[in-house]
């Protein structure tokens, strides 16, 4: 049951959400993801990132529907759990933490592994643990100490890891050759599916974004506004940062599979704009932590005010700062744990499929949410009827189709494994009661 916020304050407006957005998805991912896709595709490659955006937009819009009927912190866990219920919202709850858990160990090892890079004593042991530690817990402490201070520095970073990128963009146009993006046919729908899989997951992190959603000015009106400029946004970066590297780097642009965009600020910009990227790259991931510590542990806060989960003390709000500071420190511990352990890279395949999953039961849950009794008036609502969800759905199952073995078979495990913890607290609960 969906119990209302108290203690939070909405403070969040149509900028704030947007860059939350933005700094979630625009990860390091876009570093290194033109030579990715150009091996695929080469000159072509431009068509996969307006297919693949055409159809995270009809995913998005799935997204900018549930958050204006539903207007609580907890993003797409209080979208499934509104529409569908505990059991629902406790699966749905737990795929959202832990991916971004496991996401946040790999980008922060990113993250110090480039620092190692130029400072190798960062490379083991204790230095590497402390450099960790006080990534995690600083931005603990900035978040913690108020929304304004972590939504303030997730703008900080947004502006300024797009800064490098629209300087390559801006600059790198007068070095482009048009012969290096021409192509003479279009690519097939079987090689243009595989790239698309790839590029949809450099589209993620609406989901993460859009988790304040109890922190948000007016949020129906706010919420659909910040995804649909978001997404915007991401695509024209993409599609434009895509088409700089190919008509700069040409034919070669698949052999810089480490650096790409690096390489070609160094066409563009010499040993000056190569450094640029490198550093834009580690702000970049940077930017990505400070976001993910701002919005994923409001999930954990979530399934304690809802008593999906049954530990209170994660859903109580600083009376001082109106955060929720237990969820963000338990949260935090978790995730530098496991950023120090290296245990997470046996668990990350459980990563890709469940943010497929949660797609899947925000698409269900918009059409769910339509047939209910709850009052929506003045809510955004998809044009075209059933239209959308639909095309939704199909999307997400043709992707978790493509899905390796090993993650279907991790993610089916990972189900049952909740589904075995939710109905043993709900007994152990009942006795209890009894």
């Amino acid at each position: 049951m969906m119990i209302k916020d108290k203690g939070l304050k909405r403070k969040v407006g149509v900028f704030g959400l947007s860059a939350n957005i933005i700094n979630i998805i625009i990860g390091s991912g876009i570093f290194v993801l033109p030579a990715i896709v150009a091996s695929y595709l080469g000159a072509s490659s431009i068509i996969a990132y307006l297919f693949c955006g055409l159809l995270m937009a009809t995913i998005m819009l799935c997204f900018a529907e549930a958050g204006s009927k539903v207007t609580n912190t907890g993003g797409p866990y209080t979208y499934i759990e509104t529409a569908f219920g505990d059991y629902a919202g406790f699966v749905g709850g737990f795929f959202a933490v832990g991916s971004n858990l496991f996401a946040d160990a790999a980008v922060s090892n990113a993250l110090v592994n480039v620092i190692a890079s130029a400072y190798p004593i960062f490379e083991n042991g204790l230095p590497r643990i402390l450099f960790l530690f006080i990534l995690f817990y600083g931005l603990v402490y900035v978040n913690v100490i108020g929304l304004k201070q972590g939504i303030g520095l997730v703008k900080f970073n947004t502006i300024i890891k797009l800064i490098p990128l629209l300087l390559l963009i801006a600059i790198g146009f007068k070095d482009v050759s048009l012969s290096n993006l021409y192509f003479q046919k279009l690519p097939s729908f079987q090689t243009l599916g595989e790239t698309s899989l790839i590029l949809f997951f450099a589209f993620q992190g609406c989901e993460t974004g859009i988790i304040v959603g109890g922190e948000v000015v007016n949020p129906k009106r706010t919420i659909p506004k910040a995804i649909l400029i978001s997404i915007t946004t991401v695509m024209v970066v993409y599609i434009l940062i895509q088409t700089v590297a190919q008509g700069v780097l040409g034919d070669t642009l698949p052999n810089f599979t480490a650096a790409p965009l690096a390489e070609t600020a160094k066409v563009v910009f010499g040993n000056f704009g190569y450094l640029l990227l490198i550093i834009g790259a580690v702000v970049s991931m940077f930017g990505y932590m400070s976001g993910t510590i701002l919005n994923s542990p409001r999930i954990v806060y979530a399934l304690a005010r809802d008593k999906v989960i049954p530990i209170t003390a994660l859903s109580r709000i600083h009376k001082s700062f109106a955060t929720p500071h237990i969820a963000i420190i338990v949260y935090a511990t978790i995730g530098f744990i496991l950023a120090i352990s290296g245990s997470f890279e046996q668990l990350a395949v459980i990563a890709s499929s469940s943010m497929l999953i949660l797609y899947l039961g925000v698409a269900l849950s918009v059409m769910k949410l339509r047939k209910s009794d709850i009052d929506h008036k003045g809510s955004f609502k998809i044009p075209g009827g059933w239209t959308v969800p639909i095309i939704a759905i199909a999307i997400i199952i043709y992707f978790l189709s493509s899905l390796s073995v090993n993650e279907i078979i991790g993610t089916g495990l990972f189900i049952v494994a909740l589904t075995l913890i939710f109905f043993g607290m709900k007994f152990l609960k009942r006795r209890r009661n009894d």
